[in-house]
């Protein structure tokens, strides 16, 4: 996917600040942050959105949440809390159209909606 970002950002075309790499998926922080760690775990894989994973995905969207929790906590927010979201679409907030989990935490984060 040569226009998608975050391929060109995996494929070390775009530069990013890096916080997790490995096969499955890699990790760095946003450049728009909307709290004081704002960190986007993104598999390898490109799949557009949540609604394009099929059931092969299941254990790659396992480690990117499990991932997610990994920098959390390496964050320092395991314990005080922290936030996991995926957007799925325009509607929703998604602008980069390949599958991706937010990490927000860093202060008291209100409820949603």
């Amino acid at each position: 996917m040569s226009d998608c970002l975050f391929c060109r950002i995996r494929d070390g075309q775009v530069p990013a600040t890096m916080v997790h790499q490995d096969e499955h998926c890699i990790a760095f922080r946003d450049i728009h942050p909307q709290a004081p760690t704002h960190i986007l775990v993104v598999p390898r894989k490109h799949i557009a959105t949540l609604n394009d994973a099929t059931e092969e995905d299941a254990l790659l969207l396992g480690h990117v949440l499990l991932t997610a929790k990994k920098i959390a906590r390496d964050e320092g927010h395991g314990d005080p809390g922290w936030r996991a979201i995926a957007n799925v679409n325009r509607d929703a907030g998604q602008t980069v159209f390949h599958l991706h989990v937010h990490v927000l935490g860093g202060r008291r984060l209100g409820p949603l909606g």
